[in-house]
């Protein structure tokens, strides 16, 4: 999969998908289990080859040349009698539709393209010039290639797929697992007091792992289709919970976070979470740079300072407290330990909190002090 860009506005001011959000839904409008995929394997089976824009607009149609117009419903029996006849197809961008066939497409000649087959040159030059995916069949080497933009990306079949799926699943299991690890670890610090530096970034950089492992393992699901349900199900399985988790954690520590009465230069949890997907991967396993991002350390040695916590996370492990409550009591106490001292006559003093709310809060982080040091020592 290529690497994301940033979307951009197009003339009319809409905003235009970037190649890599365009790449994975034309991955999932090719899957197995949809009608242009049963269409391309009849193709294929056919050996005749085939050229297929999907979309069309007025570059498209001023690139075309001859054929005719048809308009009918997209079938997979229609595309590949239709793909028999030289030229090739156009459909429209949702797939329900044949819009042309037997059309001549005739990109500019001066767009750079890498390919030698003029079908395949063709398909990589009109994808440029049009920002719309293009598929081209090769009879003679029997494989499908999309194209989208500058990307060229050849589909494969399922059990190639699968098995390169089944070996990131089994490493995201091992890093949820070292990652729960260190959560429970973490937990049981801020508890006790003695959070460092290095035991935040720690559980920052392998929520970061976990996500980019699970963010690849999401692309192979979609290129299966009706192939990876059960490949679906396991990743949300073990995923379930970090996207939240990795929020808190940012907004525990962050270092000039918003509504920690931080004036000039406030990052939003938003962007520091984006600044850490776009560390390299090189850069993701140095403790220190994650501790940068977050604005804790710049280097080795401020790894081991303390680090306190503001309380967001195990506030969110307390049954039915609302956020608004949540933000009101970190913002308040300004700090978990004085928040884990407070009586339920403390915590009464706070608007909205009545006896029966405090009671609950009190004795939910009772309770969570009590198990997360268990879990650490017995």
């Amino acid at each position: 999969m290529s690497e994301a860009g940033s979307s951009v506005t197009g003339a009319a001011g809409a905003a235009v998908p970037d190649e890599s959000e365009l790449l994975l839904a034309t991955l999932a409008a090719v899957a197995p289990g949809t009608a242009l995929r049963d269409g391309l394997e009849r193709i294929l089976r056919g050996r005749t080859g085939a050229l297929i824009v999907l979309g069309y607009d007025e570059t498209v149609d001023h690139l075309s040349s001859g054929g005719f117009a048809l308009d009918v419903d997209f079938a997979a029996t229609r595309l590949r009698e239709l793909a028999k006849m030289d030229g090739a197809i156009v459909c429209d961008r949702a797939v329900t539709k044949i819009l042309r066939a037997a059309v001549q497409l005739v990109p500019d000649p001066t767009i750079e393209t890498s390919e030698s087959g003029t079908r395949h040159r063709t398909a990589e030059r009109v994808a440029k010039q049009t920002g719309l995916p293009v598929v081209s069949v090769s009879a003679s080497m029997n494989i499908v290639a999309l194209y989208i933009g500058g990307t060229r990306h050849v589909l494969e079949g399922s059990e190639s797929i699968l098995a390169r799926a089944n070996q990131a699943l089994a490493t995201l299991e091992r890093y949820r697992a070292r990652l729960d690890e260190v959560t429970g670890t973490l937990s049981a610090l801020e508890i006790e007091d003695l959070v460092t530096v290095r035991d935040v970034s720690v559980v920052v950089q392998r929520q970061e792992m976990v996500r980019r492992i699970s963010e690849e393992i999401a692309g192979y699901v979609v290129e299966l289709g009706t192939d990876g349900r059960l490949l679906s199900l396991q990743l949300d399985e073990l995923v379930g919970g970090i996207g939240a988790d990795r929020a808190l954690v940012v907004r525990d520590y962050l270092v000039g976070a918003a509504g920690t009465g931080a004036g000039v230069g406030v990052r939003t949890v938003a962007e520091v979470l984006a600044d850490l997907a776009s560390l390299h991967s090189s850069a993701l396993v140095d403790l220190t740079a994650v501790a940068r991002v977050l604005g804790l350390a710049t280097d080795v040695e401020g790894l081991d300072g303390a680090a306190s916590p503001r309380g967001h996370r195990l506030l969110s492990k307390v049954p039915r407290l609302p956020q608004s409550l949540v933000n009101r009591l970190v913002e308040h106490y300004d700090g978990l330990q004085k928040l884990l001292a407070a009586s339920t006559d403390d915590l009464m003093t706070i608007g909205g909190i009545g006896d029966q709310r405090a009671r609950s809060i009190r004795e939910g982080l009772s309770r969570l002090a009590e198990s997360s040091i268990l879990e650490r020592y017995v």
